[in-house]
């Protein structure tokens, strides 16, 4: 089932309506896990950082030892012309690549053109005042040495999965992740942020987990205007000690946390101006 409504498919050269059947049941991507994908947003007629991401898939497929096929300029205006019938619209932009044929041993991708489609799909923008929670998850990222940390690779996505299915359990709507080394990393969606006196905190990429687009735009924004950002070593128990704590993901860009397990928080005014930032930005960037 679609998250999404009013689907339309770039697939083998053109647009279909509809989400339309891609793979095939020997594809390498379907039985041995060989897909990448990316995430982009379109909003109010702004596609914020579009070429970033259609170049980070190709860097995905690279990493999973596919050959991307698609340039960043091909794809951006392959999107574009997708997104016309949208207008103004809310829209999910998904980029893909998948293996189709098998190499050595069959495990290991073959050589043959990659599959490629990409997937959009109307998804409203989450309300202005929509929040999380977090708690502990006793699932960590994993590291380079045993999982390629180095892409946005669907094959990752099923640890997260458990992250999240853990923390909704616990009565929670995400989980914060640590590394291998038990030290803070991302939630189980998306990248963290965390307020303290006035000044900004968010993990230190270490090779454990993407440090995402949106990420990188929300720490320009905010040096710009004149707030402290490090990019640093983190451990729960900063998390636990900030005045404000909030997400940054592609889907909703900033999502205020208001609690950690028992302890409970604002949605502070760095929070608040971290939004503000990203979509002012966006705006000028149009």
């Amino acid at each position: 089932m679609a998250t999404g409504t009013n689907i339309r498919t770039y697939f083998e050269g053109q647009w279909h309506d509809g989400d339309v059947p891609l793979m095939r049941a020997a594809d390498h991507g379907m039985w041995l896990g060989s897909g990448v994908f990316d995430g982009a947003r379109a909003v109010g007629g702004m596609v914020p950082d579009l070429d970033l991401h259609c170049a980070r898939v190709n860097r995905s497929a690279e990493a999973l030892m596919l050959t991307p096929w698609v340039s960043t300029e091909d794809m951006v205006a392959i999107i574009r012309e997708g997104l016309a019938p949208y207008g103004d619209r809310a829209v999910y932009i998904r980029p893909m690549y998948w293996g189709r044929d098998t190499g050595y041993s069959a495990i290991v991708p073959g050589e043959d053109k990659a599959g490629f489609a990409i997937c959009l799909e109307e998804i409203p923008m989450p309300p202005e005042d929509a929040t999380t929670t977090v708690t502990t998850t006793r699932f960590r990222r994993p590291v380079m040495e045993d999982a390629v940390c180095n892409a946005k690779a669907a094959c990752l996505y099923p640890n997260n999965a458990r992250m999240l299915a853990e923390a909704r359990a616990k009565g929670f709507g995400n989980a914060l992740a640590c590394d291998a080394m038990g030290n803070l990393a991302e939630s189980a969606t998306a990248n963290v942020f965390l307020v303290k006196n006035g000044e900004v905190f968010t993990p230190i990429p270490n090779g454990t987990f993407l440090a995402g687009i949106t990420r990188a735009r929300h720490i320009a924004n905010l040096r710009a205007d004149g707030v402290t950002v490090h990019e640093q070593v983190l451990t729960l128990d900063d998390a636990r000690a900030a005045d404000e704590m909030f997400l940054s993901g592609n889907m909703a860009k900033v999502t205020p946390i208001t609690a950690f397990d028992d302890i409970h928080y604002q949605v502070g005014p760095i929070t608040r101006r971290a939004r503000d930032l990203y979509w002012e930005w966006a705006k000028r960037s149009a």
